[in-house]
């Protein structure tokens, strides 16, 4: 535990956030890949999340010779949120669970990125854009990455 804290207080050291227009979310993030996902992980796992999966795109890379840098997705949710969304509308499954990629781009800085999840699923004929597991997920979303980011 205390290194989670640890991790966690040597993320809140700096962070920016970054809203695009194709509705992607980025961040900065003061640790490592490995630990901000650790950090987000663990603090998803307190929360009562589910994590699905975690991809090291890294390590998979590596394993056919080539390099791609520090790169880890983690796959995540809460079939209570994301369960209404499906049932509005069957593709959302094609979207969920959320994803958080997080990467050291080539000037060695960790960032952390995602989809808004308004646009993620605005994008579909059975998701009204005030459906309230919209605003859940994107809470979800900035708390856990700003918790292993700032």
């Amino acid at each position: 535990m205390k290194h989670v804290i640890l991790a966690v207080g040597l993320a809140l050291a700096a962070t920016t956030a970054t809203a695009g227009e194709n509705g992607m979310i980025q961040k900065d993030s003061a640790l490592g890949v490995t630990e901000t996902v650790d950090a987000m992980v663990s603090a998803m796992e307190e929360a009562g999340i589910t994590i699905f999966a975690r991809v090291d795109h890294g390590a998979g890379a590596q394993s056919i010779g080539e390099d791609v840098g520090e790169m880890q997705l983690l796959v995540f949710g809460n079939p209570k949120v994301g369960t209404p969304a499906i049932k509005d509308d069957p593709v959302a499954g094609l979207y969920l669970p959320l994803k958080v990629l997080v990467y050291t781009d080539g000037m060695g800085a960790t960032k952390i990125v995602y989809e808004e999840p308004a646009a993620m699923l605005g994008k579909l004929g059975g998701v009204s854009d005030d459906a309230a597991y919209l605003n859940v997920m994107a809470g979800a979303l900035q708390r856990f990455t700003d918790g292993a980011s700032q």
